[in-house]
Order: structure tokens, then sequence, then C-alpha cells
């Protein structure tokens, strides 16, 4: 819905008949009148507002998936808030990784600037902090609770010393300690060293789903179910591909379609001109 301005945009522009036909199919009809802006402004705010209680929900309901078992390790009332945190907080350092290949590519540096990229950032200061809170708090209620279960799980010879210590201090490094340095001003406005550290959160957040299914479906009650997960050639081949389907739909999207919608770049460009202008006019007088 967002694109259609700008699919009327490419529409009127198009050099071949297959891609005016293409595009004019997707404009649906858009002609820039006052009318098809009302709509548009109308839609967007209805939009907005089924998106945000839509992500809520989606997290917490998949959240809800773990917290409703009987598995320890799962069944925590912390869940549903850390979900729906930690969705916001790799969604932006996924948005930020893309985001700063596609400004460097696009040549879109006028347009997503320094400004945006450090205010981002700060989003994920304060998201990583609420996941960091949570962490925390799976701890306190695993010594808390005085479940034995929950303590051998959490506490005992628990994640940190387990088998799998290695995923858990990844998941520890990846989310907790990389991400803290954005709190300086130097790194949080530095290209290189964003690009970076919205990788390693990336590359935490898996971590975070491995650990909270591998780790805990590891160790059951019973000692004599005990196992270790060894991923077969399938598994890594299903994983590679996700992440090969997602990169071959990304770039196939920012060929056919504007990375950056022009509609809303146009609404402001008038204001940014004049302002522009009057700085001009200062800086000769």
């Amino acid at each position: 819905m967002g694109l259609i301005p700008d699919f009327a945009m490419i529409r009127d522009r198009a050099k071949t008949p297959f891609n005016k036909k293409i595009y004019t199919i997707l404009a649906f009809g858009w002609g820039g009148k006052a009318k098809h802006w009302q709509r548009f402004e109308e839609l967007s705010l209805v939009l907005a507002g089924l998106a945000t209680p839509l992500v809520f929900s989606v997290h917490t309901t998949v959240s809800f998936d773990f917290a409703t078992s009987v598995i320890k390790g799962w069944h925590s009332t912390i869940y549903p808030p850390y979900f729906v945190a930690g969705a916001i907080f790799s969604g932006f350092a996924m948005v930020q990784t893309l985001l700063l290949v596609a400004r460097k590519v696009c040549h879109l540096e006028d347009y997503i600037t320094m400004y945006h990229i450090e205010i981002m950032n700060i989003v994920i200061v304060v998201t990583g902090g609420m996941v960091t809170v949570a962490y925390a708090t799976e701890y306190f209620i695993g010594w808390y609770s005085g479940s034995r279960y929950e303590d051998f799980t959490y506490l005992s010879p628990g994640a940190a010393v387990g088998p799998y210590w290695w995923a858990f201090w990844a998941l520890i490094i990846c989310n907790l300690v990389v991400p803290a340095l954005f709190w300086f001003k130097k790194v949080r406005t530095n290209i290189f060293w964003t690009f970076i550290i919205a990788l390693i959160i990336n590359i935490g957040m898996w971590f975070e789903r491995f650990d909270i299914i591998v780790i805990n479906l590891s160790r059951d009650y019973l000692p004599s179910s005990w196992t270790m997960f060894k991923p077969t050639i399938i598994d890594v081949g299903v994983y590679l591909g996700t992440i090969g389907f997602f990169s071959v739909l990304f770039l196939l999207y920012a060929r056919t379609f504007p990375v950056i919608a022009q509609a809303e770049l146009k609404s402001i460009l008038k204001i940014s001109g004049e302002t522009y202008k009057a700085k001009e006019g200062d800086e000769h007088h």
C-alpha cells in the first residue's frame, strides 16, 4: 500500500510496454489527486494502528508456545515481553545490516543520513537493555522458584558450563556485551562499527533460538533420554537455504521497487529546499 504512489511514478517513466503494464496494475489507477492522497494518508494511519498490536500479538503468541509447556527452562512468564523486545532488537539490527549496504550501493547518503542511523542504534541499545533484563530475570526466577529442575537448567551444571557452554557464551557476548558499545557516541555514529555490531546481533539472536530449543531439550527430566544435538546435512542445507531465499527476495525487491518511498521524500522536499536556501542565504550574508 505504501508503494502505490511510487509504482505510479515508475509507471509514468517506464520505457518498455511490458514494464508499463506491470506497474500500471501495481499502481491501482493512482493519479496523484487530492482525494487519492487523502485516502492514502487515512489508510496509512489505519495500517500503522493495526501493525503495532500485530507485532505484540504475534511474538507473544509464539512465546506462549514455549511458556505454556512443562519443559524446564521454558515455562517462564517473562517470555512474552522478552520475545517482543528481542524481535524489535534483532529487527532493527537486521534493518541496519541491509540499510547500510543499500545506502552505499544505491548512493543514498543524502537521504539516509547519520542522524537516522544513530537514532536506530539508540533503539537497539534500549531494546538490548530490555533483553538483558529478561535474561537476568530468567536466572533470578530459576534460583528463586526453588525448583530443582529449573535450578539444574540454569544454575547447577547449567547452560553456562554445560556441554553447550559455547552457544550460551556466544549469545551473551553477541546480545549483551557487544551492543553495549552503542552507548558510546563515537561507535554509534561510525558506519563500519554499526554494520559489524548489527551483524553480531543477528548472529546472537540465532544463538538465542538455538539455546532456547537445543539446550532445554537436550537435557530432559530423565537422564536416560539425554542426548546431544548433531545437525545433519539437511538441517544445515535448510538453514543456509532460508538465508539464500531471503537474500534473493530482498535483492529482487531492491532491483524492481524503490528502496526508499519516493512519495515521502517528495512531501518533505519543498520544506527542506526552502530551509536549505535560507541557510545558504545566511552564510552569504
